[in-house]
């Protein structure tokens, strides 16, 4: 029974024998009891006070110090140890002396609190001391080394293993205590605060190990060893800081002392044993541990937040996880969270004494009760899962649970393949038992009956995949496929084994399964399914019989194709089909319906055509229509027969001997055959094919021996002679000629052919119409070229130009440098595109040139200027530039050449706008007479760049004045005025400007007084006009007002004169305009379309002035202007010359036009007003955002030590002969502070340390 005032259980603790308890309290008490009388503890070990400690009276747990670990050390039921909160852990000797009980403890790890830092001891019911975190030598862990079923010499030392946040201890109790092992937490800077208290450890004792349990290591580890037929493990420590797991072995090793008796002075050699510790490895979990239990000798498990891991521990590997939510344990320590004890993210997760590990067995404390898990074997699974399973454990690719199957390779396959067969045997008997078969896995829970066809499919598939990694399929063909047969469903078992045979994977399947395939794919009225069938399977597993049989039937020539001379011939003969029903089309009339129609002949022509794939893979070395390689022997007999028959001089009788029948190939019946008749009948049906496939052919080095009765020579020969025949059509010549042309150079040491054949190929190379062959035939003479040079060269290139080789034609004339020759030959050549054209034409004109000694030779200026329409055609503005570099005389006869009535050519001639880029600047060469007739064209075609035009030119380019007259014809004004502004006379451009202005309003009061249909037309394009004199007058403004040289015209009078103008012109319009049109929009009418117009018109007259004074009103910081006199000279101007104009009429215009300006001001204020807002908003986020970048992480003041002042980093440069000064190391502290590593504080470490052991 617990004594309730010890307070909560922490900690338990089972015996080896499992006969005492050690129970840990929340108070410090310890109490001990005897299972066999559970009702009183045998022994009670209370907690002691810090005064006692520091009188030296007691030692022990102090009073409210939580247990957190507890253990039996050894097999003794009476020596304890335990751990608490604070960091301290003990020794517990539970002896007698005189029949009194008497406890010797002993402080194995740890330090007490100072005495002046703890209260008295607190009343019982408030024994828990408030903290608010963790303290760094907070025992996480702690473990005595239990015994195994196998004695060690380790057990002698009684050890004990202690975890804290920062190391690892491990303390031996006999023969004296004695600290054997200590290791540090690595890198504790970089460890996230979340998993600076996660730590958990787990020993695994020494143990017997079976002769296929145990691992190679273990058992070279023991050898030597006296039970050498029984191995025993080592004893291993696993342990965890955060998600890094480690592992440690621990042995005895034996040394040799020399000891001195000190009374006798007699030295004796003592064995003397010490433990020796081997770091075996260490590796990640996917997050901190939890818990730690040994499942066996080679696997722990780990609990993490989220799931159970297993692990092997030999390669480190993760086999197996199970997703498992951690807080659904009980933590021992969850209630102390809400005094403040512990912080509520420690004590959920501290639920390792919830998880225990027996016999293979995890028990889990969980807070809705215990629960108990186990590994599942493949036996604990459905049986196509066990059969997958365990075929992925044969072949390697299982996920690394291999515990209790053999290290070696050959003798795991040899143990999990016997398992297989027997799991596969098991499975089919019982997918076809009397009892499954009327089971309840075939009823629903309401009587319906349950479709089971997905479980006898899977078992096909599932066993197939067995049986190709055991290769062994005698099981799958006899035993299962019998099953299936007898239960009258062998086609689901044929259905899934099909897939296998067309992937390859099974390619020897006995004939009579593929015989019942083959008839249910026939019985389906499938023949697609047998065609492809037949394609993927070995022919010795075919019933050849029933196979021709359907593919007879069907037409299934592919298929069909089991041997090399059959194919040609039925082939053969389908191409002789398909050659009569041609020629007896052509012969009837296109209305009438022959025998057969071309629907029904398609899938005829299709299989004939599947002759050439044929003969290609064949004479190859290929299998069709896979083309995998064949035997070379099989290969070499294949090439021979169809070299054999297709080359033979006159029609072969198939198949030879006796019953062989003649194969024909006229188109007529019991016509004539002629030489080499199946060469012929194949090229005649398609020539392109046929040479192509002969292409294919040359390249196999079958060829190279003459002894074979083939070759390419003598294949070549039968072309010749084929070719001197007159039944050829001009298609078939073409191919001919092509093959043999590209393939004499290809093979000169097999080919050698008289120079007068190869002549008479080349000729006939250019003598064909057919443009789609063009290319190809000009390729090949290429080739042909490359061999043999031939004698009638004018002959030649004159036939090359009439067949259009113009590429052959270059090289030559390049070669022979006839460079006017080389010119017409890129000029003539259509399939040139533009860029090309000119790049060439400029490479041959240069090449020309540097062969003349830099001068353009005669032949090739003339040839040129007779090329100056085709230039002219393909593009004129790089023409344009190929004239003005190399004939710059010749500008006036290019621009003839264009022909009359082509004013917008000559246009872009002169201006030279198209790809390729011209000099820079302006041509010299031009004529005075073509560069007026460009600006002329330019007023006509582009208006708007006559100004960027005029500002390009030099100014002694043009004639100003002459330009100046064109513009003004042509009624560009507002080039006239930047021309009069040029020479330099403001007040003359302004003249002109006002002129104009007066001329086009005039004009524009005409068409609104106009009932003409062109007058909107009018007004617009005098609008467009109006609009560019006004922006060069006030250009010329502007530049007049921002200029610092002095002038003899007054800026003011510059303002007044173009304002004025502008006003004249607003007055002279609005008389012809009603008052309606004159008013604001919103009283303006919309069924009067003429009222709409004139409201238009003055409202694109007032912009005008409206700009004007904005342009005025930028420049209005000089003194030289006041827009107050102004605005007055042109209201008195204005008032002066009013004319019919009333006076109200004139001050409602300047009402109008000011009050315009206005508003238009106060809304560019409200915009820059929101503008501002926007940027400083802006800004501020940004200096925001750099402010906290700047402060994020530590910045030590000013970069000088914290203690000595002195700068981390000078710029002072050693003098000659001193040394550089040596790099010193400095420490960061978490409050930003920088020292020096010898500037640190005395109290650095002190402040800053944890209790060490």
């Amino acid at each position: 029974m617990i004594e309730k005032s010890f307070g909560a259980v922490t900690a338990l603790a089972l015996s080896f024998d499992h006969t005492y308890v050690a129970v840990g309290h929340a108070t410090g008490h310890i109490q001990l009891y005897d299972l066999r009388s559970p009702r009183v503890p045998a022994r009670v070990v209370s907690p002691t006070t810090l005064a006692a400690v520091v009188s030296g009276r007691q030692e022990g747990h102090l009073v409210g110090s939580r247990i957190v670990s507890i253990g039996f050390v050894a097999g003794r039921h009476t020596a304890l140890v335990s751990a608490d909160d604070s960091g301290l852990a003990f020794y517990h000797s539970l002896g007698k002396v005189f029949f009194v009980d008497a406890t010797d403890i002993l402080r194995i790890l740890g330090k007490y609190p100072d005495e002046d830092a703890l209260d008295a001891a607190p009343a019982l019911g408030h024994r828990l001391r408030r903290r608010r975190g963790r303290k760094p030598a907070t025992i996480l862990s702690m473990a005595p080394l239990p015994l195994g079923t196998a004695a060690h010499p380790t057990d002698a030392y009684n050890i004990t293993a202690l975890l804290t946040p920062i190391k690892l201890v491990i303390v031996g109790l006999k023969p004296t205590p004695k600290t054997w092992y200590r290791r540090h937490r690595e890198s504790q800077e970089e460890i996230p605060s979340r998993s600076k208290f996660k730590g958990a450890l787990a020993w695994f004792p020494s143990v017997s190990l079976s002769a296929d349990l145990a691992s190679a290591s273990e058992r070279d580890s023991k050898k030597g060893h006296v039970n050498d037929s029984h191995p025993s493990s080592t004893p291993v420590l696993i342990y965890s800081w955060g998600d890094t797991l480690n592992l440690l072995r621990v042995s005895e090793d034996k040394i040799t002392q020399t000891v001195k008796d000190t009374r006798t002075g007699k030295v004796n050699q003592v064995e003397v044993g010490r433990i020796v510790f081997e770091e075996v490895g260490s590796w990640k979990a996917s997050d901190d541990v939890l818990a730690i239990q040994w499942l066996n000798v080679n696997q722990i498990i780990v609990l993490t937040p989220a799931a159970f891991e297993i692990y092997d521990v030999r390669t480190f590997k993760l086999v197996e996880r199970e997703a498992f939510d951690a807080w659904t344990l009980i933590s021992p320590v969850l209630s102390h969270t809400t005094n403040g004890s512990l912080m509520y993210s420690d004590a959920v997760s501290e639920v390792a004494h919830s998880v225990r590990v027996y016999k293979g067995k995890i028990f889990l404390l969980g807070q809705h009760g215990v629960q108990v898990g186990t590994l599942l074997t493949w036996a604990d699974r459905d049986f196509l899962s066990a059969i997958d399973l365990t075929r992925s454990y044969y072949v390697g690719e299982a996920p690394g649970n291999r515990n209790g199957l053999p290290d070696d390779p050959e003798k795991l396959k040899e143990v999990v393949g016997r398992k297989l067969r027997e799991l596969m045997s098991a499975s089919a008997r019982y997918a076809f038992s009397e009892e499954r078969l009327v089971d309840s896995t075939h009823i629903t829970p309401d009587g319906r009956g349950v479709d089971r066809t997905e479980l006898f499919e899977g078992l096909v598939t599932t066993c197939a995949r067995a049986c190709m990694a055991l290769g062994d399929f005698e099981f799958l063909f006899e035993d299962l496929f019998g099953h299936y047969d007898n239960n009258g469903i062998a086609g689901i078992f044929l259905r899934q084994l099909e897939p296998f045979m067309l992937n390859g994977e099974i390619r020897h399947v006995p004939p009579r399964i593929t015989q019942r395939l083959i008839a249910l794919h026939d019985e389906d009225n499938r023949p697609d399914l047998v065609e492809r069938l037949i394609w993927h399977i070995d022919p010795d597993c075919l019933d050849i019989n029933q196979a021709i049989t359907l593919c007879q039937r069907y037409q299934l020539y592919d298929a069909l194709i089991y041997d090399y001379m059959s194919p040609v011939v039925e082939l053969l003969g389908l191409v002789r089909r398909v050659q009569q029903w041609r020629k007896q089309r052509a012969e009837t009339s296109e209305m009438s319906s022959g025998p057969m129609d071309e629907q029904s002949m398609e899938p005829v022509i299709l299989n004939a055509y599947k002759i050439y794939p044929f003969i290609a893979d064949t004479l190859t070395g290929l299998t069709y229509p896979s083309e995998e390689p064949l035997p070379e022997e099989e290969a070499f007999r294949a090439k021979k027969d169809v070299y054999t028959f297709l080359f033979h001089g006159r029609s072969s009788v198939w198949p030879e001997g006796e019953g062989g029948k003649l194969v024909l190939t006229s188109d007529e019946e019991n016509g004539v055959e002629p030489t080499y008749p199946y060469t012929r009948l194949l090229l005649r049906f398609d020539p392109e094919a046929f040479l192509h496939t002969l292409d294919l052919a040359f390249e196999d080095t079958y060829l190279n021996d003459d002894t074979h009765g083939v070759s390419r020579f003598v294949i070549i020969k039968i072309l010749l002679e084929i070719l001197a025949s007159r039944d050829l059509s001009q298609e078939e010549k073409t191919f001919v000629h092509i093959f043999i042309a590209r393939n004499v150079p290809k093979y000169p040491q097999f080919i050698q052919i008289q120079p007068s054949i190869l002549h008479n190929i080349l000729i006939g190379l250019t003598q064909d119409p057919d443009a789609s062959t063009r290319e190809d035939r000009q390729l090949a003479a290429e080739f042909l070229l490359s061999a043999y040079t031939p004698h009638e060269s004018e002959r030649i290139l004159k036939l090359f130009k009439d067949a259009g080789f113009y590429r052959i034609l270059r090289s030559w004339y390049k070669h022979e440098k006839q460079w006017p020759q080389l010119l017409g030959t890129y000029l003539e050549d259509s399939d040139l595109s533009p860029h090309e054209l000119f790049t060439s034409v400029h490479d041959v004109v240069k090449a020309a040139k540097r062969t003349n000694k830099g001068r353009l030779p005669q032949a090739v200026s003339d040839k040129l200027l007779q090329s100056l329409p085709t230039l002219l055609l393909s593009d004129i503005a790089n023409t344009a530039a190929l004239v003005d570099e190399y004939l710059p005389e010749s500008h006036e006869a290019a621009l003839q050449a264009l022909g009359p009535g082509a004013d917008h050519e000559r246009f872009c001639y002169l201006q030279g706008r198209y790809p390729l880029p011209r000099k820079p600047g302006p041509s010299p060469h031009v004529p005075p007479a073509l560069r007026q007739g460009y600006i002329a064209m330019l007023c006509r075609f582009e208006p708007s760049g006559v100004i960027p035009a005029l500002r390009s030119l030099p100014r002694q380019y043009l004639d100003d004045r002459e330009a100046a007259r064109i513009c003004e014809e042509n009624e560009v004004f507002d080039a006239v005025v930047w021309l009069v502004d040029r020479e330099g006379d403001p007040l003359a451009a302004l003249s002109k400007a006002e002129s104009f202005d007066r001329r086009l309003s005039m004009r524009i009061a005409d068409a609104l007084a106009s009932h003409d249909g062109k007058a909107a037309d009018t007004i617009s394009d005098a609008i467009r006009k109006l609009e560019a004199v006004a922006e060069t007058a006030t250009s010329v403004c502007v530049e007049r007002s921002q200029s610092m040289s002095p002038s003899d015209m007054p800026v003011e009078d510059l303002w007044f004169q173009l304002l004025g103008s502008q006003i004249d012109c607003v007055q002279r319009v609005a008389s012809c305009c009603s008052l309606e049109a004159l008013g604001p929009s919103e009283r303006l009418s919309s069924d009067n379309p003429r009222t709409q117009r004139e409201h238009e018109t003055i409202n694109a007259l007032r912009s005008l002035v409206h700009k004007t004074f904005t342009a005025l009103m930028s420049v209005s910081s000089t003194r030289a202007v006041s827009f107050p006199r102004l605005f007055k000279r042109l209201v008195s101007s204005a008032s002066a010359s009013k004319g019919h104009v009333s006076k109200g009429t004139l001050y409602t215009e300047f009402r109008t036009i000011l009050t315009g300006m206005l508003e238009s001001f106060r809304s560019e204020g409200d915009m820059l007003v929101i503008t501002k807002h926007l940027v400083d908003r802006d800004v501020f986020d940004t200096i925001a955002e750099l402010v906290a970048e700047r402060e994020r992480g530590w910045a030590p003041s000013r970069g000088i030590c914290t203690s000595c002042g002195v700068p981390f980093i000078t710029n002072k440069k050693p003098g000659e002969g001193e040394p550089e000064p040596a790099s010193e190391p400095i420490i960061v502290t978490r409050t930003g502070a920088i020292y020096h590593s010898r500037c640190l504080p005395p109290d650095f470490h002190a402040n800053r340390s944890v209790n060490v052991h």
